[in-house]
């Protein structure tokens, strides 16, 4: 059997230093401490510090345990979330002239936490705070491939149907999933409400856990060409968008 990973049995080790110490320990210390190289130690803290689990004082250069740890067992907050991806969510409604959608896992649905209206000035309704259908949506569809261990497996999902689009066996879907894995987004031809389609890229936090989905939503006509194929304009700016997003979501000291 292969042995444990030294470079996690390591950072583990500076933590619980860190938690047992009762006061901030300077990189000399630390070293000391746990026989390691002081390129080494220094390593350690500077990526335990990107991710928010170490601390530096400004004056002092000493470390501590960050306030990352105590986010560990929580969800990502959806305030927060919605809050950093505004200005991007805004910006790509006025590139693409389409409605954005931001939809976190919620169970077996997903639940819309903003909603920027198409830029065109026609009639809609603000739609924050709805649940949609994790299998017939490209928001839904995005979580289940990107984010596996915050959605139910495909198997256990209620498969009904909402149009005559509606994705409704567990082999197709998890070939739809499979396909967005491969190409970095999920799609959505009327599956949901009939003549509109919808495309959604996963927003990554720190480590690359998926905590959200961005999707553009339209007319199937101005998402989608011949052959059901997204738009190569519309699939660069919405990845472009979440990437950006993604970047201002990863923690930083």
């Amino acid at each position: 059997m292969p042995g444990s990973i030294q470079s996690i049995e390591r950072a583990a080790a500076v933590l619980r230093l860190l938690g047992s110490s009762g006061r901030p320990l300077g990189l000399a210390e630390l070293a000391a401490a746990l026989g390691l190289p002081r390129p080494t130690a220094h390593g350690i803290l500077r990526t335990l510090r990107e991710l928010g689990f170490v601390e530096q004082d400004a004056e002092t250069a000493r470390y501590r345990l960050g306030s990352g740890l105590t986010e560990l067992g929580r969800a990502w907050d959806e305030h927060d979330l919605r809050g950093r991806a505004m200005n991007w969510a805004d910006s790509l409604a006025g590139s693409t002239g389409l409605a954005v959608l931001i939809g976190v896992a919620a169970g077996r649905a997903v639940r819309l936490v903003h909603h920027v209206f198409r830029p065109d000035g026609t009639v809609q309704r603000i739609r924050t705070g709805e649940q949609q259908p994790l299998h017939a949506t490209a928001l839904g569809k995005c979580l289940l491939a990107f984010a596996p261990v915050a959605t139910p497996p495909a198997r256990d999902l209620d498969l009904s149907r909402w149009t005559g689009r509606t994705c409704v066996t567990v082999a197709a879907l998890e070939a739809q999933l499979a396909l967005a894995r491969r190409r970095g987004w999920a799609s959505e031809t009327g599956e949901y409400e009939a003549g509109t389609g919808a495309a959604a890229a996963p927003l990554r936090a720190s480590g690359g856990i998926v905590v959200g989905a961005l999707g553009v939503v339209g007319p199937i006509e101005e998402l989608y060409g011949i052959g059901a194929v997204l738009r190569p304009h519309l699939a660069e700016h919405l990845v472009a968008a979440a990437r950006e997003i993604s970047a201002d979501l990863v923690v930083t000291p």
